[in-house]
C-alpha cells in the first residue's frame, strides 16, 4: 500500500510517498512563498497512483482521538481545532480540502494530539475554575506522531516488546517536548493546552509564570497580539541570545560567547527538569529516547542532559550516533536511544491499519 503523507506546517510543506516497508519512495519539501496546494497537486501527479492520502494535523481538538477517514462529519469536527492552533491547522485543512477535491482516494487525518488522548485525568487536568475546564482548558499534548513512532522503534532497537517498557522520549527540534510512555501509551507530556508549555524551544518560551505575563499586560500594556508574537516567535533561544538554531548557539558558546553559554545552560537545565519530572509518572525508567533534529544530531545536548539526570542512573558516556541506535546500555540502569523522527511512516502505518480494519 502506497500512502501519500502530507505534513503541513505554518509556512512549510513536507510531502512523501511511503511504501508498505516504511520506505520513502519520493519526497519533497517546500518552504517560503511556494503555493502549497499547487505543490501537492504537482507532487501527486508526478509520483503516480497511491492508495490513500494521510494528512498530519497538529491539533484534533477534543473530538478527534485517533486517525480517521475524512468524511463531511469528520471534516466539520476538525474546524473546532482551528482556534486551538490557528497557525498550523488552517493551512493543513486547506490542503486536506484540496486533496479531497482532486485526489480520488481515501483521505485520512492523523493528529498529533491523538497519542495523548488517553492520558489519565490527573495528567490532563489544570487546577483552574470548573467553567474554564468546561470551555476545554486542559492539557492536550503534541508531537504525538513522533512519539508513537519512537516508542515502537525504541522497543525494536532494545529488542523487547513495547508492553512493559517504561521510557521518556524527548522530541527536540525547533519545537521541544518530552513524553512519558508506558506500554506504548502516553501517560504524561510536557506540552499542554498549546505547544507553548514546557521546555525552552528555538523561538518559543516554554513555561513562564502566568503572573509575569499578567504583570506585563497590566504594567506595560502589552496586547494579546504582542504577547503572542513575543512568546511564539521572539522567545526561547532566540530571545536569550539572538540565535534560534542550536548548532549556531553551540558554536558560539564554544567560542566563549557568554550570552550563548547562558542560553545553552538554560536550554539544558529546563529540558532536564522536564524529563526528570516526567520520569516520576513511570514505575521505573528503562530508557531515555532522543528524537527530532536536535535530539538526533546534537551529541552535546544528549550528553549534557544525561549528565544532569545521572541520579536516574543514566550513563555519562554515550556513543556518537545520528541514526537509529542504542548509544548507551548501562547495566542495571536506563539505556539511551536515538531514533530518527518518522512522522510520515507513522502516518502511513496508521492509514494502513485504518483501511485494513
Amino acid at each position: 500500500m502506497r500512502v501519500l503523507a502530507v505534513n503541513a506546517g505554518s509556512s512549510s510543506l513536507k510531502l512523501s510517498v511511503v511504501d508498505d516497508d516504511d520506505r520513502v519512495e519520493e519526497e519533497q519539501q517546500t518552504d517560503g512563498d511556494a503555493d502549497p496546494i499547487a505543490a501537492l497537486r504537482d507532487f501527486a501527479a508526478r509520483t503516480g497512483d497511491v492508495d490513500a492520502v494521510a494528512h498530519r494535523l497538529v491539533h484534533g481538538g477534543a473530538a478527534i482521538r485517533h486517525a480517521a477517514i475524512v468524511d463531511d462529519e469528520v471534516r466539520h469536527m476538525l474546524d473546532a481545532a482551528v482556534e486551538l492552533a490557528p497557525l498550523h491547522v488552517p493551512p493543513a485543512l486547506a490542503l486536506l480540502d484540496a486533496a479531497r477535491a482532486s485526489i480520488d482516494r481515501p483521505q485520512i487525518v492523523c493528529v498529533d494530539t491523538a497519542f495523548h488522548a488517553d492520558m489519565p485525568d490527573f495528567a490532563t487536568t489544570y487546577a483552574v475554575p470548573e467553567h474554564w475546564r468546561a470551555w476545554g482548558v486542559r492539557r492536550y499534548g503534541f508531537h504525538g506522531l513522533s512519539y508513537a513512532w519512537s516508542s515502537r522503534r525504541s522497543a525494536e532497537l532494545l529488542q523487547c516488546s513495547a508492553d512493559g517498557l517504561h521510557i521518556v522520549i524527548a522530541h527536540i527540534g525547533s519545537g521541544v517536548s518530552a513524553c512519558a510512555v508506558r506500554d506504548g501509551r502516553s501517560v504524561d507530556t510536557s506540552m499542554g493546552f498549546t505547544p507553548l508549555e514546557g521546555a525552552v524551544m528555538a523561538s518559543r518560551s516554554g513555561t513562564v509564570d502566568p503572573g509575569a505575563l499578567l504583570w506585563l499586560q497590566e504594567s506595560h500594556g502589552l496586547s494579546v497580539g504582542a504577547m503572542t508574537r513575543s512568546l511564539e516567535h521572539g522567545s526561547g533561544l532566540l530571545g536569550l541570545c539572538g540565535l534560534s538554531d542550536v548548532r549556531d548557539v553551540e558554536r558560539e558558546a564554544a567560542r566563549g560567547n557568554a550570552v550563548c553559554v547562558l542560553a545553552l545552560d538554560v536550554y539544558v537545565h529546563v529540558l532536564s527538569r522536564v524529563i526528570g519530572g516526567l520520569a516520576t509518572s513511570l514505575d521505573r525508567l528503562d530508557a531515555l529516547v532522543f528524537t527530532g533534529g536536535v535530539g538526533e544530531h546534537s551529541a552535546l545536548i544528549r550528553s549534557r542532559v544525561c549528565s544532569r539526570l545521572a541520579l536516574f542512573g543514566l550513563p555519562s558516556t554515550l556513543g556518537d550516533a545520528e541514526s537509529d541506535a542504542v548509544i548507551a546500555d548501562a547495566e542495571g540502569g536506563p539505556a539511551v536511544v536515538v531514533v530518527t523522527a518518522r512522522e510520515d511512516a507513522q502516518m502511513a502505518r496508521d492509514s494502513r491499519s485504518l483501511l485494513k480494519g
